[in-house]
């Protein structure tokens, strides 16, 4: 029984040492062409958990890792980056608080702000952990919206469908320098039920497949918290998307540990992906900025 249980561990670890060695194969990003391209991304960021002394999740964490995150973010070149668990919270707050989203726009001036409150302080219209950051040089915002995975989507901060924390899609309309127009979605479901994803991401096909039909190009970036192969994201394809298999580990707990293929995803509906996708896997002066790595890709909108 010991020999056995040894040889069982020791498979266990082979499969572990194999599995890191796979999905560590991503690196860092290309530099930028000069070919009209746009570059889109998404990170999931942690939210920062404003009550606590402690750990990396809390303020002195983040006061640890923020400089990290805007190397990180500088390091994409990105023209739109769509960004999860952009959230500062304490128990009993008024929920206006967003360390990272500031932190990256004080640092970025040349960016601005979609899929957020037009009014900082006026959470109740609209959720503000969800934002988009974009170039304003190369996109014009035209509209924004939400809608929450639960029974009742457009009633904000709903809980999902098991009575869970809410979770919930933003979107941003934007027209480019050439006149095309093109929304994208910022997405991040469940990660702890399995049957919330299913309904969430039901959800979401719902509300994207019009919009696809309608020939509107549509870019979905984010955390489904589902791998390629998923049902989750089967469901997701039914609006018309396609996705495009990342190639390394997204998550990796904070410590550089790639054990299972990417659960952060950007799929793209009448856009064509002229390079990528790309994770960028790497510390900055010796610090991950999040535990999750940013996704990137580079695309082209053919004139509508």
């Amino acid at each position: 029984m010991l020999q056995g249980l040894i040889l069982l561990l020791g498979g266990i670890l082979l499969s572990l040492i194999a599995a890191q060695f796979w999905f560590s194969r991503a690196g860092d990003l290309p530099p930028r062409q000069d070919d009209g391209t746009l570059r889109i991304a998404s990170h999931n960021v942690h939210y920062i958990w404003l009550g606590g002394d402690e750990g990396p999740w809390t303020v002195a964490g983040w006061n640890a890792r923020r400089d990290a995150m805007d190397a990180s973010f500088k390091a994409l070149d990105a023209d739109l980056v769509a960004l999860q668990e952009s959230e500062s919270f304490a128990f009993g707050g008024d929920g206006t608080a967003n360390l990272t989203r500031d932190w990256l726009i004080s640092q970025n001036p040349d960016y601005a702000l979609a899929a957020n409150p037009v009014d900082p302080t006026d959470v109740q219209s609209f959720p503000p952990t969800q934002p988009i950051l974009y170039r304003p040089d190369v996109l014009t915002l035209r509209d924004q919206g939400w809608f929450f995975f639960s029974d009742t989507p457009d009633v904000i901060y709903s809980r999902t469908f098991n009575g869970s924390w809410p979770a919930y899609a933003t979107w941003a309309e934007f027209e480019t320098t050439e006149g095309v127009v093109f929304r994208a979605y910022n997405v991040h479901t469940d990660a702890f039920s399995r049957s919330n994803r299913i309904k969430s991401s039901v959800l979401i096909r719902d509300r994207l497949a019009p919009v696809i039909a309608s020939g509107l190009p549509v870019v979905l970036l984010g955390d489904t918290n589902a791998l390629f192969g998923f049902r989750e994201m089967d469901i997701l394809r039914e609006a018309g998307l396609t996705f495009h298999r990342m190639p390394g580990a997204t998550v990796h707990f904070n410590r550089g540990a790639h054990l299972f293929g990417a659960i952060d995803h950007i799929g793209t509906a009448g856009v064509a992906v002229i390079a990528g996708p790309f994770v960028q896997q790497r510390k900055f002066d010796g610090q991950w900025p999040s535990d999750h790595h940013p996704i990137a890709a580079d695309i082209v909108i053919p004139p509508q």
